[in-house]
């Protein structure tokens, strides 16, 4: 059984119209009227437990709202939701005991005092404990590598040491189901992968079913075999990233060093150009034009050095997105 479940699930907001103006404010007042904006159309899908999904969209395509339906903070217009055998809209202790909501840049820790502090009070909200606690704080604690911050106040902890300890506390209940919104937000690069490896690390151990947002496509790529894809509201892609790959990237990237530097209109002629730095040129090329392009730049121009690969992960979904649909 399938341990989020999601059947044609739509949300409408209620917006206000207001015209300018003086004589736009008293109508406001007086006779208020309403245009709808439809913020998820439609969606359906699910998630086996122990899956690691990755939902993807660009910015205002429903994706926050989408999970803030699914746990529980706002209530649908229309269709079904069921996690963990709950219904999230509801709110009840035995599904909120099963999940969890980490956003990136939303702290819940107690700004001046010590993590410890807030996750012992995390704990008495979930009833855990006082052995128990101990022995999850270890365990948690030597997942993320935070033996000595614990004790710090949260305001002198790094950005990176804040969010692991915000991920103790998002998960010192041991739930099963992770909803992680950006959870790599504004981090380094050294901290990202930290927080990859221990998201990684925690699904092997408990089994967890993780739904993750990330702008960031190393986070996709580094731990989504399935991805969802949202455009405008409506569910564009349901399936596995190396489908996604495969079937949306029908083209190369074709990467030449040049000996000297040729002029831009000269190079539109060989395919579409990805980007220019120096004398390197990055060729976006046609996989069925793939050997004519090569042996035109090869013939015409001074190459040092050559490399066909497939184009960037991310460079395929924003083809997707800007195509706005899939067939």
């Amino acid at each position: 059984m399938p341990i989020i479940s999601v059947e044609a699930l739509n949300k409408t907001y209620p917006v206000a119209v207001k015209q300018p103006g003086f004589k736009g404010t008293i109508e406001h007042f007086f006779r208020r009227t309403y245009r709808s904006i439809h913020a998820v159309q439609d969606v359906s899908f699910a998630i086996e437990p122990g899956e690691v999904v990755g939902f993807l969209g660009p910015n205002g395509a429903g994706k926050t709202t989408t999970l803030k339906m699914l746990t529980g903070l706002i209530r649908p217009s229309s269709g079904q939701v069921s996690v963990a055998g709950q219904i999230p809209f509801r709110r009840d202790r035995d599904f909120l005991q099963k999940i969890t909501l980490v956003m990136g840049q939303k702290q819940q820790l107690i700004w001046d005092l010590p993590a410890l502090d807030s996750l012992r009070i995390n704990a008495a909200v979930y009833g855990i404990g006082d052995r128990e606690f101990a022995g999850r704080v270890e365990e948690l604690t030597e997942m993320l590598s935070l033996q000595t911050k614990l004790t710090q106040p949260v305001r002198k902890l790094s950005l990176g040491e804040r969010m692991k300890a915000e991920l103790m506390a998002a998960l010192i209940h041991r739930p099963k189901v992770l909803f992680l919104d950006e959870p790599t937000l504004g981090l380094d690069v050294n901290a990202q992968v930290n927080v990859r490896d221990f998201l990684r690390e925690y699904n092997e151990r408990y089994q967890a079913t993780v739904l993750l947002t990330s702008h960031y496509m190393a986070d996709i790529t580094a731990l989504c075999d399935r991805v969802l894809l949202i455009y405008s509201g409506k569910l564009i892609y349901d399936g596995s990233l190396d489908s996604l790959l495969e079937r949306f990237a029908p083209y190369r990237e074709v990467k030449v060093e040049l000996a000297e530097g040729c002029a831009t209109e000269q190079l539109k002629s060989y395919g579409e150009i990805g980007s220019i730095e120096g004398c390197v040129v990055s060729f976006i090329v046609r996989r069925e034009d793939l050997t004519n392009t090569i042996s035109r730049i090869l013939a015409d121009l001074k190459v040092l050095d050559m490399t066909v690969t497939d184009p960037p992960v991310e460079e395929v979904i924003g083809r997707v997105f800007a195509a706005g649909a899939v067939a």
